[in-house]
């Protein structure tokens, strides 16, 4: 049972984050293309430093906690790790500014977190 820990704490985090998908109705699955603009860069960057770190022996993952499968040498709990954690942190994100009526910085003055324009205080 220890060979799927990594992937139990993946999945344990995409579970205590997407709740917030339905019940603050955030809209980051809806948005994909934008959530595709930020995950796919962390996944590129951080899965070619794992790739090259276990390449060169500067970094290893214990066998007795993973499933066994890799992609270019780095196991496939990593490469999930890399899309699960940062769409968990968009999703928090925008769960407070569901929650809060506050700007990030990308909306137009008046522009609501779902890009629908708002009066008053940050809600439709």
């Amino acid at each position: 049972m220890g060979h799927l820990s990594y992937l139990a704490v993946i999945v344990f985090v995409l579970l205590a984050s997407t709740w917030l998908e339905v019940a603050l109705r955030t809209r980051v699955y809806a948005r994909w293309r934008r959530l595709a603009l930020t995950v796919l860069p962390v996944l590129a960057v951080f899965f070619a430093w794992d790739a090259y770190a276990v390449a060169a022996g500067h970094w290893h993952f214990d066998a007795s906690r993973i499933v066994g499968l890799h992609v270019a040498g780095v196991p496939v709990e990593e490469v999930l790790f890399f899309l699960v954690v940062p769409v968990a942190a968009v999703l928090t994100l925008e769960a407070v500014r569901s929650a809060t009526g506050w700007q990030v910085g990308d909306e137009l003055p008046g522009e609501g977190a779902d890009g629908v324009r708002t009066t008053g205080g940050g809600r439709p």
